[in-house]
């Protein structure tokens, strides 16, 4: 009990210890919930990079005067398609004046309309508001509005003939938006603790264990959530308080499964629960921690990403993950330690030895050498499954490949960038609204394009943009005096919607024709073009954060195995798989969802949390695959890692999976696709890829794929002897100094848990670890 890892187990396990942490855990999270309370304020929402040419004229018309007011537009049709009658246009100005009434003050112009279109089946209603410091804001004054429509008795006389009366345009968007997450992340938290549970309860078989991990990663959320938001005032970051709760279940709900599944295997070894306890968090921690250092650090190349949502969301989510596995150490180990071995009834595993059987360490070095591979372990179907993959790997590689190629076809037809109908999953009141407005007006009416320019070149600028293709027309609206010089707000109305690829490439025309102008220093913002710098930064955040993300993972691959060939075997196989979900994921969008189109910041998000999770499960896999390769070879020992890990990783995916897949209760299409896409690929991870593809290679390439370690790549596949039956019995004996330095490095990973086993008062066998 001399290591690091060894003395903390023992602390936490002990009866007195165990209490001793848990209450020190409980008064710090106690204190971190008093200290950070109220922590969590709103911010303005960026989709765009801050260095971008609409953040920067969006930043200049903000220091317009009255700049908080803006108009919402109130869309009026029949029903039935028929043109608007003189009355109802008078009763439509009727509305305006008593909207005017309610919702203006002495500062706000008058409500103008009605706006009759060219075909007269739709008019327009232009009502000023104050809008808000942040959509929530807002949210509430168009909440307002919406109810002096309903209760307004002409808008019901209207209504009550058959018209219908939407409120839509910018402000009532981003309202719409704010407000379909009201009570969203509750339902989230919910739905997700469900999944949880039932899939733990599955897995353990027990209505009672579940309950102990349950607890303690739901207390690691509510603090993650507490902590992230004052980081996030801290720092004024803006991220998803949803995506950060499902990592946080997911992650913890992984890590608590794999050291569970290692503590019931141990308390077949051992009679005290205790000790069980500790061997099992012995020879778990260094994984988990692993796994975990590799989810965080890829989330921390997110800072330099230029997109304020995604760099907020890195920071935010790789703390929740840190919270996530410190409180699976730290506090599950001592509350299992209290709670005992009962908590597995009504199947409480029971030791297959008893003390008088126990072996020594020579006694049990000698028994694993001689115990044959293939009763390493009780039968099971991942034994089956990894033998007849390893005896047959060409066939199954190419079945792998082929399904794998399947499924990356999913991408053809898609495309990235989604329009603001379609990024609400279920349709909201503004949705619709710009689906009438489009139908009779030019869609650009609905969300203008604002150029600012010099005062004294403003009558060049207009002209330039009113002869341009596309443009229906453009206007200068108002002037003013910004850091001593004299600047101009023009308004400019397309001819295409907004954000579909002709208003995005009309957009770009604008710029190219405004900048040419000399003097006249102009910039374009509005909705269109912010839509465009968000496209172009996704792209340009996907080109730098993935070579990050690839580097970190292969890195922290490398460190573990120490085996080159094994670490980027695993990282290309994990890179694959991801792009392969992304297209299956994106034609499960179009058949579930009825998207053609990817939203412009999946596919960076999927794949970070493809590769960084993925490579969770090829540690899991690889460190028990080079455990057992010391003692039987690369391609039995990969039979034996897959016989051992299967079914924890299977499950870790399955509820990874269930937690993404909770994603698709909140409104917004882009959360419905990332929980679809991630849930999915995690599942094709954990049942093809861990089970079938990577034994597949493994069985190819032998040995040598755990290159230079030469315990294995000069392993005798008739058993062990020769150099490696010396480092082994040096290992075992306490004199590894003349073994060979390759041998030494790697197997004290799998013998000095053999010797710990021993020295603790057990047996040892291979299969119990």
């Amino acid at each position: 009990m001399n290591s690091p890892l060894a003395k903390t187990a023992h602390t936490l396990t002990t009866k007195r210890g165990s209490w001793l942490v848990l209450g020190g855990i409980v008064v710090l999270v106690a204190l971190l919930f008093g200290l950070l309370s109220g922590a969590g304020e709103d911010r303005p929402t960026e989709t765009a990079p801050a260095d971008s040419e609409s953040t920067q004229a969006q930043a200049i018309l903000d220091k317009f005067p009255e700049a908080d007011k803006q108009s919402v537009m109130v869309v009026a049709s029949n029903e039935d398609g028929s043109e608007l009658s003189a009355d109802d246009q008078a009763q439509l100005k009727e509305l305006g004046g008593s909207l005017g009434d309610s919702v203006g003050d002495e500062s706000t112009a008058a409500v103008t309309g009605p706006i009759l279109s060219d075909d007269k089946q739709a008019a327009l209603l232009m009502v000023p508001i104050t809008v808000g410091l942040t959509n929530s804001d807002t949210a509430e004054t168009v909440d307002d509005l919406r109810t002096t429509i309903d209760d307004d008795p002409t808008a019901q006389s209207l209504t009550g003939d058959g018209m219908s009366l939407l409120v839509t345009g910018g402000p009532a968007i981003g309202a719409d938006i704010a407000s379909a997450f009201n009570g969203a992340d509750f339902t989230l938290l919910i739905v997700t603790i469900v999944i949880v549970a039932l899939l733990l309860i599955i897995t353990y078989r027990s209505p009672v264990l579940w309950l102990l991990p349950l607890i303690v990663i739901g207390t690691a959320d509510g603090l993650a959530s507490t902590v992230t938001a004052a980081v996030g005032d801290w720092l004024d970051l803006q991220f998803d308080a949803g995506i950060i709760s499902v990592l946080v279940f997911g992650a913890g709900a992984n890590y608590a499964l794999l050291f569970i599944s290692r503590y019931r295997e141990e308390l077949r070894r051992f009679t005290d629960h205790r000790t069980a306890l500790a061997e099992a968090w012995t020879h778990t921690a260094t994984t988990i921690l692993a796994s975990n250092l590799t989810v965080v650090l890829s989330l921390l190349s997110l800072v330099f990403a230029i997109i304020p949502g995604t760099r907020g969301l890195g920071i935010t989510a790789a703390v929740g993950l840190l919270i996530s596995a410190a409180a699976v150490l730290f506090a599950l180990p001592p509350v299992l330690a209290i709670c005992g071995k009962t908590m597995f009834w009504p199947f409480i595993p029971k030791p297959e030895a008893t003390a008088d059987e126990e072996l020594t360490l020579a006694e049990a070095a000698a028994a694993t050498r001689a115990t044959a591979p293939a009763s390493a372990a009780k039968p099971s179907i991942w034994r089956t499954i990894a033998t007849r993959v390893v005896r047959r790997p060409g066939l199954h590689l190419g079945a792998g490949i082929i399904i794998l190629g399947v499924m990356a076809t999913g991408f053809i037809g898609s495309s990235i960038g989604l329009d603001q109908t379609e990024k609400f999953r279920v349709q909201s009141e503004s949705a619709q609204g710009l689906d009438v407005l489009a139908d009779h007006f030019p869609p650009g009416e609905s969300q203008p394009i604002w150029i600012v320019a010099d005062a004294d070149h403003a009558d060049d600028v207009v002209d330039s943009v009113s002869d341009m293709d596309g443009v229906v027309r453009a206007s200068a609206i108002e002037d003013t005096t910004i850091d001593g010089t004299s600047v101009t707000k023009i308004m400019v109305t397309g001819e295409f919607e907004p954000d579909s690829a002709k208003g995005l490439d009309l957009v770009e025309d604008i710029r190219s024709d405004v900048h040419a102008i000399d003097g006249a220093n102009a910039q374009v913002g509005g909705a269109a073009a912010t839509e465009l710098d968000a496209r172009d930064g996704n792209r340009t955040d996907f080109v730098t954060i993935v070579p990050m993300v690839l580097a970190i993972s292969f890195i922290i691959l490398l460190g573990i195995l120490r085996a080159p060939i094994a670490a980027f075997t695993l990282l290309l196989v994990n890179v694959v798989s991801s792009a392969a979900a992304i297209g299956l994921g994106a034609f499960l969008s179009r058949t579930i969802f009825g998207q053609s189109a990817l939203d412009a910041q999946v596919p960076i998000l999927a794949l970070l949390f493809l590769v960084a999770l993925g490579i969770d499960y090829s540690i899991f896999l690889a460190h028990r695959a080079k455990k057992e390769s010391v003692l039987h070879g690369g391609r039995q020992g990969m039979v034996e890692a897959v016989a051992h890990t299967g079914g924890v990783i299977t499950s870790a995916g399955i509820v990874l999976a269930g937690v993404f897949a909770a994603l698709g209760m909140l409104p917004l299409m882009v959360l419905g696709q990332l929980g679809l896409i991630v849930g999915v690929g995690v599942l094709v991870d954990t049942i093809i890829v861990r089970t079938v593809i990577v034994p597949s290679i493994f069985g190819l390439v032998g040995d040598k794929m755990w290159w230079p370690n030469k315990v294995i790549t000069h392993f005798d596949e008739g058993g062990v002897g020769g150099e490696t039956g010396g480092a082994v019995r040096a290992a075992g004996s306490g004199q590894a100094d003349d073994a060979d330095d390759s041998a030494v490095d790697s197997v004290p990973t799998h013998l000095l848990a053999e010797q710990e086993h021993v020295n603790s008062g057990s047996g040892s066998q291979h299969g119990r670890h």
